[in-house]
């Protein structure tokens, strides 16, 4: 669970958007993408600008400021909730309210994807817990996670096996979902449920304002059990990012495959075999 309260809006975030080579806009504009955002100057970042480039119009909503959220999002190409200093567990009606609409994109199989709050928020809506750490640790920084079978599969491009975190609650993957990924002090770090849900409880949308940011204004959390200090953040963003910069690109690409001008098939983004999938009845009895 980050703190977005220390994010702001800078025009270097804010680029009109781009085509990258070799693609071109469809003829129709593409549909928006809903962010879903939990502080009043938090920003989607690199996921936002991507996103843009990719001719998707971001249509922001801070419920937690009295925004509503849509009742259906056929008009919407997916969601996306992102993180906050929040928990999914507070008893704010806000976070109720975001949890509960989960079910709209679940229900219409529209892609959602949730990034640390709203991975755990996801999994609250599907009755798992989100629990802090026994001993009281934190992930803040970068930290080792083992991709899966199933998620090395989910793109073409290879999935970074050390990635950006800020959080000190963790959550149980879903009855049904695909486990993508896995970590030490929190186990479970990337999910997928059904075509196209998926959780990751890393941060691939930091840029490197966004972390200079955050390591500056809150060196309070940096004292917490686990976690990294700040010159080991800016020393891991030139050793890792490049490797979670190609694979955010090619995520999005699938993820967004069935509303995109050029759908193609994805067997990743498919419902995965028994064997790959959480089975509750074994871990209930187990």
């Amino acid at each position: 669970m980050f703190d977005a309260s220390m994010q702001n809006t800078h025009s270097t975030e804010r680029e009109s958007p781009c085509v990258p080579p070799g693609r071109e806009l469809a003829s129709e504009p593409m549909k928006p993408v809903l962010i879903v955002l939990h502080q009043e100057r938090s920003t989607a970042g690199r996921i936002g600008r991507l996103l843009e480039s990719r001719g998707h119009r971001l249509d922001i909503r801070r419920p937690r400021f009295g925004d509503p959220l849509p009742k259906t999002l056929r008009g919407h190409a997916g969601s996306i909730i992102f993180g906050g200093p929040m928990s999914a567990n507070d008893p704010d009606d806000y976070i109720r309210r975001e949890i509960d609409w989960i079910g709209v994109p679940l229900r219409e199989g529209k892609p959602f994807l949730g990034v640390c709050l709203g991975a755990q928020m996801l999994a609250r809506h599907l009755g798992e817990r989100v629990f802090t750490e026994r001993e009281g640790r934190a992930e803040i920084g970068y930290y080792p996670i083992e991709p899966t079978e199933a998620g090395r599969a989910l793109c073409d491009a290879p999935f970074p096996e050390r990635v950006y975190q800020w959080h000190r609650e963790g959550f149980d993957p879903p009855c049904g979902a695909t486990v993508l990924a896995r970590g030490v002090d929190f186990p479970t770090q990337a999910i997928l449920l059904g075509h196209n849900a998926v959780g990751l409880q890393f941060h691939p949308e930091v840029t490197y304002a966004m972390m200079c940011r955050w390591t500056t204004r809150a060196v309070d959390r940096m004292a917490a059990p686990g976690a990294q200090p700040g010159p080991a953040h800016l020393e891991g963003w030139y050793r890792y990012d490049p490797s979670i910069d190609r694979w955010i690109e090619a995520f999005l690409d699938r993820w967004l495959a069935p509303d995109a001008a050029a759908p193609r098939e994805s067997a990743a983004f498919a419902p995965r075999g028994a064997s790959q999938a959480v089975d509750c009845e074994a871990r209930a009895t187990g």
